[in-house]
C-alpha cells in the first residue's frame, strides 16, 4: 500500500482525540476508525498492531506540542538569560494547555504505562530522547541550568500543566508570574 502521511497524521489525531476522551481502555484501532469516519480496518492498515499505533500517537503527540519554527526563529538571537529561559517555559506550558487534548492523550499514555509496560517503555524512551534533547538545547543556547534544573523544570511544569487542567490551587495566580518564580527558586543564581 502506498504511504499516505496526511491519512496517518490524521488516524493519529483521531487516536489522540480517542485517548484524550476515553482513556487508553477505549483506544481502539475501530474507535479510531470510527472516530476518523474512515471505513473499519483503515487504522489496522496504518498502525498493524496496538505498539504500533501507540508509537504512531507518541510520535504525532511529539509534532503537536514541538515549539513553532516562529518562535524558535524569533528567540534564536536573544542574549541568553534567566528572562530568555522563563520565556521558554511560558512558551512550554502555553502549547501543553492550549493544546489540551493532546496533553490529556500524553498524560493518559504515561498513566497507562504503570499499569503496562510495553506502553512504559514507549512512552518512557520517548520521554528521555525528549528529555536529552531540551539539555542539549538549553546547553547549545547558553542557557543557565544543568541537566539537574531541566529535570526540576519537567516536574515543576508537569505540575503546573496537571494543575491548570484539573484545578488551580491558586485560581487568581497567573501562570506567568507562578513560572518566574519556579525560574527565581530554581536556577541558579
Amino acid at each position: 500500500m502506498a504511504r499516505n502521511d496526511d491519512r496517518r497524521r490524521a488516524l493519529a489525531d483521531a487516536g489522540i482525540a480517542v485517548l484524550a476522551g476515553e482513556g487508553a481502555r477505549g483506544l481502539t484501532h475501530r474507535a479510531v476508525d470510527r472516530a476518523a469516519g474512515v471505513p473499519l480496518g483503515t487504522t489496522t492498515n496504518y498502525f498493524r498492531t496496538r505498539a504500533a499505533l501507540l508509537q504512531g500517537l507518541v510520535e504525532r503527540i511529539g509534532e503537536r506540542l514541538a515549539p513553532s519554527e516562529e518562535f524558535l526563529a524569533a528567540n534564536a538571537h536573544r542574549e541568553p538569560s534567566r528572562d530568555l529561559f522563563a520565556d521558554y517555559l511560558r512558551n512550554i506550558v502555553d502549547r501543553l494547555l492550549t493544546n489540551r487534548e493532546v496533553t490529556i492523550a500524553l498524560l493518559e499514555l504515561r498513566l497507562e504505562g504503570i499499569r503496562r509496560p510495553e506502553v512504559a517503555e514507549i512512552i518512557g524512551e520517548w520521554r528521555r530522547r525528549g528529555f536529552a534533547a531540551d539539555v542539549a538545547f538549553n546547553e547549545q543556547a547558553g542557557l543557565p541550568g544543568t541537566a539537574r534544573e531541566i529535570a526540576l523544570f519537567h516536574h515543576a511544569i508537569d505540575g503546573l500543566v496537571l494543575d491548570s487542567l484539573t484545578g488551580p490551587l491558586l485560581d487568581e495566580e497567573p501562570l506567568e508570574r507562578v513560572i518566574d518564580a519556579l525560574v527565581a527558586g530554581l536556577l541558579p543564581g
